[in-house]
């Protein structure tokens, strides 16, 4: 099956991508691709679960665009919060949606989390929303690193990677941190591997919205 075209803007090394197969077929390569670039022993939807204080495996930021026609449908996704509210992404319909996978127990997560809840803030006024997708952890634990690093927008609790798997057969995050940047039609607009900066995931988020600024 042919790939979704897209724009690519690499920014480290190469690494694995997903299969775009569907089915079992793409859940198991989530799986595989997972236990060789993931954090150690945290693979999305794999069988090891995490633990708090693991090393990752680090890689640099990637960043990839999917022009307007080429943008696969996002998944209808809800659960409950860490907080223990139920959220839907079709309570956002309409607006720019920033999607971010993470864990309390993974250092890249903690290295990016300032900035994603300072661009929630800042751009919520442009119509832009913010959801985490906690994976393989504790509410506790999820709670107080929201806490520790001001991070206000709500994350979904994904302990067992069913939302992760969701998106297997569209734009499958792989690594811890994975960014998806959903635009307000409801389409995957940008996938980032890696942990994001500031200016990085502004930029991205600049595109896929048409600011300039």
């Amino acid at each position: 099956m042919s790939r979704l075209p897209a724009q690519r803007q690499p920014r480290g090394p190469r690494r694995p991508r997903l299969s775009r197969r569907t089915g079992l077929g793409a859940a198991v390569a989530v799986a595989a691709i997972m236990a060789t670039v993931g954090c150690a022993g945290g693979d999305i939807g794999g069988n090891n679960p995490a633990s708090s204080g693991q090393s990752f495996v680090g890689h640099s930021y990637e960043s990839t665009y999917y022009q307007p026609a080429s943008r696969p449908v996002a998944p209808p996704v809800s659960g409950t919060t860490v907080t223990g509210q139920h959220l839907s992404l079709s309570q956002y319909r309409g607006h720019t949606i920033v999607v971010n996978f993470w864990g309390s127990w993974c250092a890249p997560c903690r290295a990016e989390a300032p900035a994603l809840g300072q661009l929630s803030r800042q751009l919520a006024s442009r119509g832009v929303r913010f959801v985490g997708i906690d994976i393989r952890d504790q509410p506790d634990s999820a709670a107080a690193f929201m806490q520790q690093f001001n991070v206000g927008y709500p994350s979904i609790n994904d302990p067992n990677d069913q939302i992760a798997l969701d998106f297997h057969s569209t734009v499958p995050p792989a690594d811890i941190p994975t960014t998806l940047v959903i635009d307000r039609d409801g389409r995957i607009a940008d996938r980032i591997f890696g942990a994001s900066t500031y200016r990085q995931l502004l930029s991205v988020i600049n595109q896929v919205t048409g600011q300039t600024t």
